[in-house]
C-alpha cells in the first residue's frame, strides 16, 4: 500500500527584496518583477508581497518565499488565498537606547538622535554615563509584580496569621475589578503589519514601539501654556521650517490650539511659507485689539480675525509686519501684551525669531519662553552662530542659561547645495551633519538630525508633502522638544 506523495511547495526560490533606496524587487525562477518606485517602504512590502500571492494563485499552491528589507529578514509560506501558513522572521538587530539616570534637566545626559540613517531615531547618552537598554514600551501584564507577593522574607513571622483567628472582611473600598494592565496592540508598519492584516498576529518592532512612543509624548496636554523659542542668530539655518514643523505635529497629534507667532524684529518669513487667510492683519493689529480680546465678554472666535489658519496642519500663525512702508518695531511691552493675549487663546505658542539676540523683543520673548530649539543646517558659519546664540543665553545666567542648557539643537543636512550633490559629496555631508550634532551633544539637552527634503527648501511648508523619513524624524524632533515640558 503506497503513501500518497507530499505536496511539495513550487519555487522555493522566490524572493521579495526591498532595499534602502526605495525599490523593491520580486524575483521567481531567476526573472525580476520589479514593484514601481516612488512609494513609501510599507507600501513597497504590500506591493511585493501582492505579487507573490498572485504567483501562488496561478499555481494553484502555496509557495515559500524568502523576505529581505531594512527591517529584517525570514521566510514566509503564502497560499494563493493570500493566507499566511507559517513565518520565520528574524529582524535586524536594532540599535541599542541609552540614556542617563533620571534627575534635573541640567544635569541630565544631552541624547543624539540619528534620524537619517533608518526609519527609527538612535539615542546616545554621554560617555561617562552608565549605558542602559531602555524599552519604550510600558511592562505587559504579569511582569509587574504586586508589592505584597514580594514582601521580605525577614517579614513572614509578623504576617503569620493563627488558624483560629477571626477573618477579617476586607472594605469594598480596597476592592476594584477594573484591570489597568496596558495593552500592546499588533503591529501595524512593516512586514509585520503586513502580516498582521493577513490575520496572522504579530507585535510590533522595536522601530515601531519607538514611533508609538514619541506619538504619545506629543500627544500630550500640559497644565498651563506653554512657549517654544526658535532661535539662531544666522539667517538660513532652517528657524522657519523648524517653527512651522513642530507646530504641525505637536498640533496634529495633541489637539492643542497651537499658534506660531512671527517675533522678527523686521520682515519675517513665516507669513510667506505658510497658507494665508482672508485678511492682511499681523501682530500690530492683535496688539491695537489686545484691550477687547483679553474682555471677558469676548469669545475664542474672535482670534480668527488677527490669525492665519493652516487649513491641513491645524495650527494658526501669526504674521509679522509686513507693511514694507512701516517703520515701527515691537518693543518688549508689545511682546508682552502679545504673548498675554495668545496664550489667553491657545495652550501652545512657537515662536520664530529674528537675528538680533540684542533686540528688545528678542530679550523679552527669551523671558516667555519655556523650551529653547536651536536649528542648524550643516554648515560651519550656522553652527557657529548656534553656538554663540547658545553662549550667549548662558552667559547671563539664571533663566536664560537654564534655556541653554535645556535646549534641543536640530541639526538639518545642508539645503545650499544639497540638489547637485551625489555620491562622495553626500557621504561627506552626511559626516559634516553628525560632526555637527556630536559637536552640541555635551552642552544641551538633546540634539536631533533631519535628513534633507526638498519639500522644505522653497515655497509653503507642509507636513504632508514631505518624505516618510522626514516625517518620522520630524516627529522625533517634536517629541524631543516635549519632554521639556
Amino acid at each position: 500500500m503506497s503513501t500518497p506523495p507530499t505536496e511539495v511547495l513550487a519555487f522555493p526560490n522566490i524572493k521579495a527584496i526591498i532595499s534602502d533606496n526605495g525599490t523593491a524587487e520580486v524575483t521567481v525562477a531567476g526573472n525580476s518583477r520589479l514593484v514601481p518606485a516612488g512609494q513609501t517602504l510599507q507600501d513597497l512590502r504590500d506591493n511585493a508581497l501582492a505579487l507573490v500571492v498572485a504567483e501562488a494563485r496561478t499555481l494553484q499552491r502555496p509557495v515559500r518565499v524568502r523576505i529581505e528589507d531594512p527591517e529584517g529578514h525570514g521566510e514566509l509560506i503564502v497560499h494563493p488565498g493570500g493566507n499566511v501558513e507559517s513565518v520565520s522572521y528574524e529582524p535586524r538587530p536594532g540599535r541599542r537606547r541609552t540614556a542617563a539616570p533620571a534627575s534635573t534637566p541640567a544635569a541630565a545626559a544631552a541624547e543624539v538622535t540619528d534620524t537619517t540613517p533608518g526609519p527609527t531615531p538612535a539615542l546616545k547618552a554621554e560617555a561617562a554615563q552608565p549605558t542602559v537598554e531602555r524599552h519604550p514600551w510600558p511592562p505587559l501584564a504579569g511582569e509587574t509584580a504586586l508589592a505584597e507577593d514580594v514582601a521580605p522574607a525577614a517579614e513572614a513571622p509578623q504576617q503569620a496569621v493563627a488558624t483560629d483567628a477571626p477573618v477579617t472582611r476586607r472594605s469594598l473600598k480596597e476592592t476594584s475589578f477594573l484591570v489597568s494592565a496596558p495593552v500592546l496592540e499588533p503591529a501595524t508598519q512593516g512586514w509585520r503589519g503586513t502580516l498582521t492584516r493577513l490575520g496572522f498576529r504579530m507585535d510590533p518592532s522595536e522601530e515601531e514601539l519607538s514611533e508609538r512612543e514619541d506619538i504619545r509624548t506629543v500627544s500630550q496636554h500640559w497644565p498651563g501654556p506653554r512657549t517654544i523659542a526658535v532661535v539662531n542668530r544666522k539667517g538660513g539655518a532652517n528657524k522657519t521650517p523648524t517653527v512651522v514643523m513642530l507646530s504641525a505635529i505637536l498640533a496634529r497629534y495633541s489637539g492643542a490650539a497651537t499658534v506660531a507667532w512671527d517675533n522678527n524684529e523686521s520682515q519675517g518669513t513665516l507669513g510667506w511659507r505658510t497658507e494665508k487667510g482672508a485678511h492682511d492683519r499681523s501682530v500690530l493689529d492683535l496688539i491695537d485689539s489686545s484691550t477687547k480680546l483679553l474682555s471677558p465678554s469676548t469669545n475664542a472666535a474672535e482670534i480668527a480675525k488677527f490669525v492665519h489658519h493652516q487649513t491641513a496642519d491645524k495650527f494658526d500663525v501669526l504674521r509679522s509686519d509686513e507693511n514694507e512702508e512701516g517703520d515701527h518695531e515691537v518693543t518688549a511691552e508689545e511682546v508682552d501684551i502679545a504673548h498675554q493675549v495668545l496664550t489667553r487663546y491657545y495652550r501652545l505658542v512657537i515662536m520664530d525669531s529674528g537675528n538680533t539676540a540684542r533686540a528688545a523683543n528678542w530679550r523679552r520673548m527669551i523671558d516667555h519662553t519655556n523650551q529653547l530649539v536651536v536649528p542648524v543646517t550643516a554648515i560651519e558659519d550656522r553652527a557657529e552662530a548656534a553656538r554663540l546664540t547658545l553662549q550667549t543665553l548662558e552667559s547671563r545666567g539664571g533663566h536664560d542659561a537654564e534655556l541653554a542648557r535645556n535646549a534641543v539643537v536640530i541639526v538639518s543636512e545642508s539645503t545650499d547645495a544639497k540638489r547637485s550633490m551625489t555620491g562622495d559629496a553626500l557621504k561627506r555631508a552626511k559626516a559634516e551633519a553628525q560632526r555637527i550634532a556630536d559637536g552640541f551633544e555635551p552642552f544641551v539637552r538633546a540634539v536631533v538630525r533631519i535628513p534633507y527634503d526638498p519639500a522644505l527648501v522653497n515655497g509653503p511648508i507642509r507636513y504632508e508633502a514631505l518624505q516618510p523619513a522626514t516625517q518620522r524624524a520630524w516627529l522625533a524632533a517634536a517629541a524631543a522638544v516635549a519632554k521639556g515640558f
